[in-house]
């Protein structure tokens, strides 16, 4: 009898010389190669999901502040999960077994029902649809509310591009945003400022360099489709990673990876985290949805290679 695997089930979809792959624990993305080339940096198939590596953040995205905040004339606290910085984050789903639903050769869904809980009150069919195609890879969430009352959400996700560098130092980053948050010492928001000029303005692209970012930025600069593109690329390589967001992702998080433990720090990897909303929207109800019974909200993002 063979061990298990500390991420679940592997489910594999292939398109040309493309190939993912979607794991049972979280729904999230494990590994995505072209021409046997990593795009993302990811996780073996026997590692433990280390730092968010490729996992879906629903009910909401980054943190919720004391774990507190108030719905529909109730008060919630949810647990702790960031107790550094006493903190909730990341939301419900990303430990949690997600069922396949479908799978074809390029493309597949995972879905979970998120039932009430502590600190959660609310009944939400989940969704992700993972497909490749020629121009690389499309996620589409999808968040159905199957309960009786209104639901707060917010959705994010947590890969990790890679162009084959060394360190995130090496990459030149291009983020197309005029603004970027304002935090405290406990990575929450305490406003925003404009972006311009300083050492935040990537929008014509810079060496990352020293930079140290956990940056939430927004007012992101839509291209003639509507959609705003982060791009990555490597002095002396023709290796380029984009990530496009659809318009209903109005924040992005970069993360260099400073606080990951040893060597993991500024390794190869930099996350880019589409979010619909910013770190402490459940408490401030700043971009936050709100679904109301028998209502679904969908938006697609996606990673190339251009």
């Amino acid at each position: 009898m063979s061990a298990e695997l500390p991420s679940g089930a592997q489910w594999t979809i292939r398109h040309g010389d493309q190939e993912a792959v979607v794991v049972e624990v979280g729904g999230g993305l494990r590994s995505w190669t072209r021409g046997g080339v990593p795009v993302l940096a990811g996780y073996a198939e026997d590692e433990q999901c280390a730092a968010g590596r490729g996992q879906v953040l629903m009910p909401w995205p980054n943190r919720v502040a004391d774990g507190r905040y108030a719905f529909g004339g109730k008060d919630f606290q949810l647990a702790l999960s960031e107790p550094g910085h006493h903190n909730a984050i990341h939301g419900l789903v990303r430990w949690a077994m997600w069922t396949l639903l479908e799978h074809e050769p390029h493309r597949v869904v995972v879905g979970y029902r998120l039932r009430p809980q502590q600190g959660w009150g609310g009944c939400l069919d989940l969704e992700v649809a993972y497909e490749l195609d020629e121009d690389g890879l499309t996620v589409t969430p999808r968040a159905h509310n199957v309960g009786p009352a209104a639901a707060p959400f917010g959705f994010g996700a947590h890969p990790y591009l890679t162009t084959g560098e060394e360190r995130v130092d090496e990459l030149t980053l291009t983020v197309p945003a005029q603004r970027r948050l304002l935090v405290d010492n406990r990575l929450l928001p305490t406003g925003t400022e404009p972006v311009a000029g300083g050492p935040f303005d990537f929008r014509d692209g810079r060496s990352v360099a020293d930079t140290v970012l956990d940056t939430a930025f927004t007012d992101l600069a839509p291209e003639e489709d509507g959609r705003w593109r982060v791009r990555l690329t490597r002095p002396g390589s023709d290796r380029a990673v984009t990530l496009w967001g659809d318009p209903a992702y109005q924040w992005v998080q970069v993360f260099t990876g400073d606080t990951l433990a040893g060597e993991q720090s500024r390794r190869s990897g930099l996350a880019v985290e589409p979010m619909t909303c910013p770190p402490n929207a459940l408490a401030t109800g700043q971009d936050l949805l709100v679904l109301e019974p028998g209502q679904a909200w969908s938006a697609p993002w996606g990673i190339s290679t251009r």
